[in-house]
């Protein structure tokens, strides 16, 4: 069902929240968790949608997956101990899930078959199949293997070096999955550093696998062993109140218990380099992942930058809530070098655009970014999400500052990463 929601100026945001849990530190606890022989314990999960598509999918494939109030309780099935699922296994709006999916099960010895809704299955899959099929998988998609539905039929597979053209926390995460059972040495090698999570997981649960500069590598091992897993605050998530409280006059809001890993926060050093009013607090470790307090404040000296492109890829999620954040900086701010917008839940790069121009504001897109000429007076007006739960809710934020009434249509999209986002956000403002 098609949601909307409509908003209006606000006056200044306070107080403090704590986000959901880390959407991409789920999809790996419970994959990982289900491939370790014996019970896990997961606490803090995300139970959004996508998460429970990773969920679903895996007890497909036979593992033990029980839910009670703040904890997830995983019995797995072993590296070895997979079933072929009975029916084809739906992944929704996940990437994610069937991305790190196709990996893990091109080396299964039985037949299984993966799609998605309509925008997950318009994404491109062949940045997957592409290195899976050189180590031998037998994957099949629409438009010459390179969309969804995916049918994968699981073979003996060997180990390669591949250099991604991309760099891309799936594609290394579903190549990694394939070299667990590989024979040989698996190694990919980035163009620059995507989130590690992966990295920072598997090796706990007895994988072995080794990380030199932008090279990862796995080799085999007999079995995985069961942990027990905290999954920390979403950055990503936490970014539109980061955001929101920097451009809403007034405001102060402090955000608890946020993953501040750094190939995931470029978001912060782009601020930074803003002049916007943030402090980093509490520093601590939680299950591998450091873990911190951020207290944001509204700042009025905002200055456009043109964004790092080493940047980009730490940032990549963020996209939609820092295009919001510029049209308030000073000056004309860029951004480059991140044609992977292209490739998102939505064309992010033109949706952003899009709606934007809508609230009054002088956007240039380009094939790999755009630039955005700020400080804006936004004006209130009808946005359409694109069925992007990021656009929806930076668009929602956006509407806090925009005079009259902005509506946003196509909210349900939000219930993908952040279910509570707009109880929250009614929460903190007055």
């Amino acid at each position: 069902m098609v949601k909307s929601i409509t908003l209006r100026k606000t006056g200044p945001l306070k107080g403090e929240l704590t986000p959901p849990p880390d959407k991409s530190i789920s999809h790996r606890s419970l994959i990982f968790c289900s491939l370790s022989k014996g019970r896990s314990r997961v606490k803090n999960l995300l139970l959004a949608e996508d998460p429970v598509s990773t969920m679903n999918a895996m007890r497909a494939l036979g593992a033990d997956i029980r839910q009670y109030d703040n904890e997830i309780v995983i019995t797995g099935t072993g590296l070895h101990g997979l079933r072929e699922p009975e029916d084809v296994i739906n992944c929704g709006n996940s990437g994610t899930t069937m991305r790190l999916l196709t990996g893990l099960l091109s080396a299964q010895p039985f037949f299984s078959v993966l799609t998605g809704d309509s925008s997950l299955r318009s994404r491109p899959m062949k940045r997957v199949i592409t290195p899976l099929s050189m180590m031998g998988a037998n994957i099949y998609g629409r438009e010459q293997n390179s969309l969804a539905p995916l049918a994968i039929r699981g073979n003996r597979l060997k180990g390669i070096e591949y250099s991604s053209p991309v760099a891309s926390a799936q594609v290394k995460s579903a190549v990694l999955l394939a070299g667990l059972y590989a024979e040989g040495t698996t190694t990919v090698v980035e163009p620059r550093k995507s989130r590690d999570h992966t990295e920072r997981m598997l090796p706990a649960f007895g994988a072995n696998l080794k990380v030199d500069g932008l090279r990862v590598s796995v080799t085999p091992v007999d079995e995985l062993h069961p942990q027990d897993i905290t999954v920390p605050g979403d950055f990503s998530s936490a970014a539109f109140f980061l955001v929101a409280a920097l451009i809403v006059k007034g405001s102060e809001v402090m955000i608890r218990n946020v993953c501040i890993n750094p190939t995931r926060t470029g978001l912060i050093e782009v601020i930074r380099l803003m002049g916007g009013s943030m402090e980093i607090m509490n520093e601590r470790d939680v299950s591998g992942e450091p873990v911190a307090d951020i207290l944001c404040r509204y700042t009025d000296q905002l200055k456009a930058v043109d964004v790092p492109e080493e940047l980009v890829p730490s940032m990549i999620d963020e996209f939609p809530i820092f295009s919001v954040l510029a049209t308030q900086a000073d000056g004309v701010t860029t951004i480059g070098g991140a044609e992977e917008l292209r490739v998102k839940e939505s064309d992010r790069i033109k949706t952003m655009a899009t709606e934007l121009s809508k609230m009054g504001v002088e956007v240039e897109e380009y094939p790999d970014g755009m630039s955005i000429k700020g400080p804006v007076k936004l004006r209130g007006a009808t946005l359409q999400s694109h069925h992007d739960h990021r656009v929806a809710m930076a668009l929602s934020v956006a509407a806090l500052l925009a005079e009259g009434e902005t509506t946003i249509l196509g909210t349900e999209a939000v219930d993908i990463s952040f279910p509570g986002f707009y109880d929250e956000l009614k929460r903190l403002s007055p």
